[in-house]
């Protein structure tokens, strides 16, 4: 059940970007599971990728091929991404076949092996299955169109109910810029620097490593700011990619409209991200989780995903269930150093329930009720020892939750 999210009308082409996406044969239900994007040589790109020391062999290798851009000018020029197999715990036989899975592209769109950045998401320790891998790039590599976004959406779908896709036009130096992004993502969601897999595209000029440093920072209000469950993938990876297509004064640092355009960047992100809570497996609840009046943002998070993260606090928001001392008990327990609790108050919505560490005298069962009937809600921490915040968006834990995942590989 998506929660308050609706398929995506439409998304805009962006200039210098061709995608394509089929069904290869990897998932069991024979949807789409194979897409590739291919950018123009004057593109640059930039990437964040899981911290699961357990990362999967495209991680690696997509890695591997990204750090070639300084030393050999191998600037990327395609993504590859299978949905249906996640290719983790695969050990070497696994990184051999992304590698050769990467030749195979290469081949077929005339770049170099390296210029090859290959991702995948599905079942981990089950290999690739290369004949089904083969015959579905070589089908791919002749379908690539501009227009093809909406396809791919769906194409990197694994539990996903929905297709996740935004995009954004801003003015940069006289020029009418693209921001277009798809992302997949519905439970193993606790990224550790980006969600299950994001892919953004711009045709805005813009400095390497300005590109990378605006993608690293958006990341921590957005895919680093979300929950499901708890568990961060194997797989995870952010990526995205400036064609230059615009022909506008490259953006760096030192660019006046440098702000701009990390503002919508960070807006195209948030939506993507808050897209995943909402289609999160199993959800009926969309919930905004903030903690106000910290010592610092570490702080602020900590709070904010002990909360989260409490199986307690997240079947009573399923159940719809007023029982906010699960809420304290969780802001007591996220190991704050010299917490005077006679300083925090504590809010659903704007219905105060605990006021300076105790029951709201104001406070009743009725209240509390009227909010947690709500599809979206939000919960308020003000710890009153510091001038910090943070939000993280997170689900309910339902029955839902738990079927999709004992069936996840039936």
């Amino acid at each position: 059940m998506a929660v308050g999210l609706s398929e995506p009308d439409d998304i805009l082409p962006v200039a210098g970007i061709k995608l394509a996406s089929v069904a290869a044969g990897i998932k069991k239900s024979g949807s789409n599971d194979l897409v590739v994007f291919l950018f123009d040589e004057d593109a640059t790109c930039a990437a964040t990728f899981t911290q699961n020391a357990f990362c999967a062999a495209p991680v690696t290798l997509a890695k591997k091929h990204l750090s070639l851009r300084q030393s050999s000018q191998l600037h990327p020029r395609a993504l590859l991404i299978n949905s249906g197999n996640a290719n983790a715990g695969t050990g070497d036989r696994g990184l051999k076949n992304a590698e050769q899975s990467c030749r195979w592209l290469a081949e077929a769109l005339h770049i170099s092996t390296e210029q090859v950045l290959p991702f995948s998401t599905g079942v981990i320790g089950e290999q690739l299955p290369m004949s089904v891998m083969q015959s579905g790039i070589l089908d791919i590599a002749t379908n690539l169109d501009e227009d093809n976004w909406l396809s791919a959406a769906t194409g990197i779908m694994t539990t996903d109910t929905i297709a996740k896709a935004v995009s954004k036009t801003i003015a940069l130096d006289g020029q009418k810029i693209t921001i277009s992004g798809i992302a997949k993502g519905s439970g193993m969601i606790c990224p550790n620097m980006a969600t299950m897999l994001a892919f953004i595209a711009t045709d805005a000029d813009i400095e390497a490593d300005f590109l990378q440093r605006c993608l690293s920072t958006v990341v921590e209000d957005s895919f680093n700011a979300i929950t499901v469950d708890g568990d961060t993938s194997t797989n995870d990876a952010c990526v995205i990619v400036a064609t230059a297509a615009a022909k506008n004064k490259q953006l760096d640092t030192s660019s006046p409209e440098a702000e701009m355009f990390a503002q919508t960047l960070n807006e195209v992100c948030q939506q993507l991200a808050q897209a995943i809570v909402r289609d999160a497996e199993g959800a009926t609840k969309f919930v905004t989780v903030e903690v106000t009046q910290a010592d610092s943002i570490d702080e602020a998070k900590n709070v904010a995903y002990t909360i989260s993260h409490s199986p307690l606090v997240k079947t009573a928001l399923f159940a719809s269930d007023p029982n906010w001392g699960r809420i304290l008990a969780a802001v007591g327990r996220a190991g704050i150093e010299q917490l005077d609790i006679s300083g925090v108050n504590i809010y659903l919505d704007d219905v105060r329930i605990v006021k300076r560490g105790g029951v709201d005298e104001d406070y009743t069962e009725e209240k509390g009720q009227n909010v947690m009937n709500q599809e979206e809600i939000l919960i308020k921490v003000e710890l009153g020892r510091g001038e910090h915040s943070a939000q993280i968006w997170t689900s309910d834990l339902s029955h839902e939750y738990v079927r999709i995942n004992s069936e996840y590989r039936s």
